[in-house]
């Protein structure tokens, strides 16, 4: 069989794309998504398919883009200061989805290859995916964290415990003191196991999102919820912007690079809120979000 190519996961981010955007219409009869491709001044382009206003989906967003560049951006060359100055290709698929119930979790993924475009490429895979729920279900932390260990036990022992680290390590707010959800998986610079295999993790990723997510969206999205509940998912939504915004490296690699904004901020939420000094009391459904299920922990059913 033959080795894959970077035309080959290409080929399967389309794919993957058009997957995804069906398995999410399936929650909206009436509702499909906007398909907005677009192109990029310096190179390459993309398709950014939005879903706003759902009976499920607040929003949903599902970003495809393969795009060139003359130079690496700062955020991108943080990590790696040798490759300053190279040209480069980026290509990749992000989704955000933000639940109209507020017991339906904010979910996000995102999977990518980079490489240097010049005689020597130096290539790497990233990405994973995060849940973030406004109120706390047990059932649906172990499912998640369930989901991602088994798409990662066939490439290595370790591999979920290393990724799941880095996953709660990246999606802190250090001005808050806490996680901005349960976690998940997350993963960059991977270029160790060569490329197929690191292609075929990318590929796991994804399936394994799916098999995750679905589910609990089919278990939450009717729950009955009142005023008090919609507060308080516009009030967590906001620590959701606050990471996007101040923290994370995808989206200022997006605007350093000279993205198309429209595409980089379609996973912030349609609606949001911030509140001063606001409290809530441990012994209620708010309280113990904050207290037992955004500090790490292992998620794993006790293997007794």
């Amino acid at each position: 069989m033959a080795e894959p190519t970077p035309k080959d996961v290409e080929a399967w981010l389309a794919e993957f794309q058009a997957r995804l955007c069906t398995q999410f219409e399936r929650f909206e009869p009436e509702q499909g998504f906007l398909h907005d491709e677009w192109q990029r001044a310096e190179g390459g382009g993309g398709v950014t398919a939005v879903l706003s206003d759902g009976v499920v989906f607040e929003r949903a967003g599902v970003a495809r883009s393969v795009i060139r560049g003359t130079r690496l951006p700062p955020s991108a060359t943080q990590r790696n200061p040798q490759l300053a100055g190279r040209p480069w290709k980026a290509m990749g698929v992000s989704v955000v989805v933000h639940p109209r119930n507020p017991h339906a979790p904010t979910a996000h993924l995102n999977v990518r290859l980079f490489s240097t475009d010049d005689d020597e490429p130096i290539w790497w895979f990233g990405g994973g995916f995060d849940l973030t729920p406004i109120y706390g279900y047990t059932e649906d932390c172990v499912h998640w964290h369930q989901t991602a260990h088994e798409l990662c036990a066939p490439f290595g022992e370790q591999v979920y415990a290393d990724y799941k680290r880095a996953c709660d390590e990246y999606f802190y707010l250090p001005h808050r003191g806490e996680a901005r959800g349960i976690g998940g998986i997350f993963y960059d610079d991977q270029n160790a196991w060569g490329f197929a295999r690191c292609f075929g993790f990318m590929q796991a990723v994804g399936q394994g999102f799916i098999d995750g997510l679905l589910p609990i969206i089919e278990r939450r999205k009717d729950t009955e919820h009142g005023e008090r509940e919609r507060e308080f998912q516009l009030y967590r939504r906001g620590r959701y912007v606050e990471f996007n915004l101040v923290h994370d490296r995808g989206t200022l690699f997006g605007l350093q690079s000279g993205g198309r904004t429209e595409s980089i901020l379609m996973s912030m939420p349609p609606r949001v809120a911030w509140s001063y000094r606001r409290e809530d009391p441990q012994d209620t459904p708010e309280g113990r979000l904050l207290g037992d299920f955004l500090p790490a922990r292992d998620w794993l059913p006790d293997s007794d």
